[in-house]
């Protein structure tokens, strides 16, 4: 498939770039820059030789895409997607993003959003896409080791059935993955707030946490 990555050019963005790639699929990076996207898309070429892997400006990289990852910080959601309402239209569109802060003294929080979760809002700001959640829980550090398995689950939550299954199977082609239907979109809330709490044991422990859902 082709996958785009809006505002891949960040260490999570890039990573799940490499790992698709690694899979054989065609990946875009994107970014506000032209040439930041490209030099993202660069590294993983370099990373996964002969890999298709281009980069541009956000508009360009989704135009042709069949799946968009958006992979940016909460803070940049809602002015991303107005802005790129009408190219998603009629597309899969997963939402990587975990709204969250850190504070001094603290760490990571997970914030409480107006619309319930950052997968809710997106979904409302595009109606006309197949818009679902996941890999809010997955290292960027250990998506770019790429000779690694990762031993975690990703949990795939929104409304359209079969968009969730398609980025399910795009999961299990990672190695030591394992993609897990999550429920609907208001689910999300709590994938997303599971971010927070894997980078602070991640800072305590000096380590790089997943998690498993056993039982399933």
């Amino acid at each position: 498939m082709k996958l785009a990555f809006v505002g891949g050019t960040g260490p999570e963005g890039l990573g799940l770039a490499m790992r698709f790639a690694r899979a054989g699929h065609e990946v875009a990076i994107g970014s506000r820059s032209a040439e930041r996207g490209e030099e993202a898309a660069a590294k993983v070429r370099e990373a996964v030789p002969g890999a298709a892997a281009a980069g541009g400006d956000n508009a360009s990289v989704v135009r042709d895409a069949d799946v968009v990852f958006l992979t940016f910080p909460y803070s940049g959601q809602a002015a991303t997607l107005e802005a790129l309402a009408g190219a998603l239209a009629g597309k899969i569109v997963c939402n990587v993003v975990a709204p969250l802060e850190f504070r001094q003294g603290v760490g990571a929080v997970a914030l409480d959003v107006p619309g319930g979760s950052a997968l809710q809002e997106a979904i409302a700001q595009l109606p006309e896409s197949r818009v679902v959640s996941a890999f809010q829980n997955l290292s960027a550090e250990e998506l770019q080791h790429l000779d690694h398995p990762i031993e975690a689950d990703v949990l795939v939550c929104g409304k359209d059935a079969e968009a969730k299954q398609v980025i399910i199977g795009l999961a299990n082609q990672i190695a030591g993955v394992r993609g897990i239907d999550a429920g609907g979109p208001s689910q999300s809330r709590y994938v997303e707030m599971l971010t927070a709490l894997l980078i602070n044991l991640n800072r305590k422990h000096k380590t790089q946490t997943s998690i498993r859902i056993v039982g399933i």
